[in-house]
């Protein structure tokens, strides 16, 4: 982890940005708890992350992604078991503004991760 810490600290010096809104079930299970605990280290190395229960995801896609640059679109596959299955390049786009467009609202609704953390008492 620490690799990865190094490396956020130098993008974020430089400039590059660092976000993501994870979606949560509520209560958190201990794997969430444990994520929260995680991210205090990556948001301080320059990451923000933030957290939105997913009651309130309202129409947002139950798949997992990420977007580089907010132009590059890759879909996340699991098995049932949550086991990593691998990344899908998603090169439409149709799909890719899509995205873009349930980042913003996640991000809208998302709350900062220390106040999520602290509404948690975690």
């Amino acid at each position: 982890m620490q690799s990865w810490l190094d490396m956020l600290r130098e993008a974020t010096a430089a400039g590059r940005r660092f976000s993501r809104v994870r979606v949560v079930t509520m209560p958190l299970t201990d794997y969430s708890r444990f994520g929260v605990w995680c991210s205090q280290f990556t948001g301080g190395a320059g990451e923000d992350i933030r957290y939105l229960p997913r009651d309130f995801a309202g129409e947002l896609p139950q798949h997992d992604y990420w977007l580089f640059d907010s132009r590059k679109l890759v879909r996340m596959h699991f098995d049932d078991r949550m086991g990593f299955l691998g990344g899908e390049v998603i090169e439409d786009p149709d799909e890719i503004v899509q995205h873009n467009y349930w980042r913003d609202a996640a991000w809208h609704h998302a709350v900062r991760r220390d106040d999520f953390a602290k509404e948690q008492s975690l």
